[in-house]
């Protein structure tokens, strides 16, 4: 069976050659399949400026022709030297299933046959049959995990000559991943923003790449859960202003009790100190929000959190029921749980 690991594919490009004429490229992250397919068309030393040398076709183009495929990948170069037949947006076509299954058998020649897919159940046709050949290599392409998206960062970012903060790096990765070929050309859009800077600050990533309606969304919560109503009310009025709903403060300020909740049961039934609570429960908050989220789990109890949770979620349902009056709701609801904090 071959099929290379995510992990496994820098040294697959690395290596000199390959004994793979055909190769599968899959995966729900369509951006990094865009771009391994790229990179391997590039390994192929097939010259891609060369239009008589290779030849980019969509799956659909093959659904009533499949021996189309065996008459191009069985062609020859008109100058000469390797050919690339290159196949885009492919699946479970049956017209693509019966050609790949004839091609698999033969000898290829001097051709390379590169398919972009996109997201393959395990057991699907394609994968199954490009796997269990002996002449064909599948890759598969799922979303960046954390350890990607620093790379990622590194990479894009140490090109453009620029270091990161810390900080920085922190919110960076929360606005990262998905999509690679997305999450690239934000990072190339940053560096671009902090030329001839040396550095780049939270500041930076904010202006250049923030989402306005979220920071705000942030905003307000923290707001509501430091005791804040003015500052509360200029979130509110800036979210309505970007016309994004105000439900989604309220579901956030739902999601943040339900934290609450998990690290005050440690203080209240099991003993913990805030700060281990904090550390136990508390992964994925920002540095910058602890303070805010420490001082709410050393103010509110297990009591008045769920009874604010189901307060809230009323208060959501009825924004359902009459939401033409969604925002003075909402508005009422957070002003409450505010004070309440304060």
């Amino acid at each position: 069976m071959a099929q290379l690991k995510s992990h496994e594919f820098s040294g697959f490009l690395r290596r000199e050659g390959t004994p793979y004429r055909i190769i599968l490229i899959y995966g729900p992250d369509r951006g990094l399949v865009s771009e391994r397919a790229s990179e391997i068309a590039a390994k192929t030393g097939v010259d891609l400026k060369d239009d008589f040398a290779v030849l980019k076709l969509e799956a659909s183009d093959l659904s009533g022709d499949p021996g189309r495929l065996a008459d191009e990948f069985g062609a020859i170069s008109l100058f000469g030297g390797d050919r690339l037949v290159w196949v885009k947006n492919a699946g479970n076509d049956r017209g693509l299933i019966q050609a790949l299954t004839a091609l698999v058998e033969t000898e290829p020649g001097s051709s390379h046959l590169l398919v972009e897919a996109g997201d393959l159940k395990k057991g699907s046709a394609l994968r199954k049959l490009i796997e269990n050949a002996r002449t064909a290599l599948a890759i598969p392409c799922y979303a960046d995990d954390a350890r990607g998206i620093q790379t990622l960062m590194d990479e894009e970012l140490g090109a453009a000559g620029l270091t990161i903060q810390p900080d920085a790096r922190q919110r960076l990765a929360q606005l990262l991943g998905g999509d690679r070929l997305a999450s690239r050309n934000e990072l190339k859009k940053l560096a671009l923003y902090c030329h001839d800077s040396g550095k780049v600050t939270d500041e930076d990533v904010i202006e250049a790449m923030g989402d306005v309606a979220a920071l705000s969304v942030d905003d307000a919560v923290d707001a509501v859960f430091s005791g804040d109503p003015v500052r509360l009310e200029a979130a509110l009025e800036r979210i309505l202003a970007s016309k994004t709903s105000v439900f989604l403060v309220m579901r956030s300020c739902i999601l943040q009790f339900e934290q609450l909740d998990a690290m005050r049961s440690l203080v209240e039934n099991h003993g913990r100190q805030p700060a281990q609570a904090m550390t136990e429960k508390g992964r994925g908050i920002h540095f910058k929000r602890k303070p805010v989220v420490e001082k709410a789990l050393r103010h509110w109890r297990l009591p008045a959190i769920n009874r604010e949770m189901r307060r809230l979620a009323d208060a959501v349902l009825e924004t359902r029921r009459r939401p033409q009056l969604e925002a003075s709701i909402a508005r009422q609801a957070l002003l409450r749980t505010c004070l309440l904090s304060r």
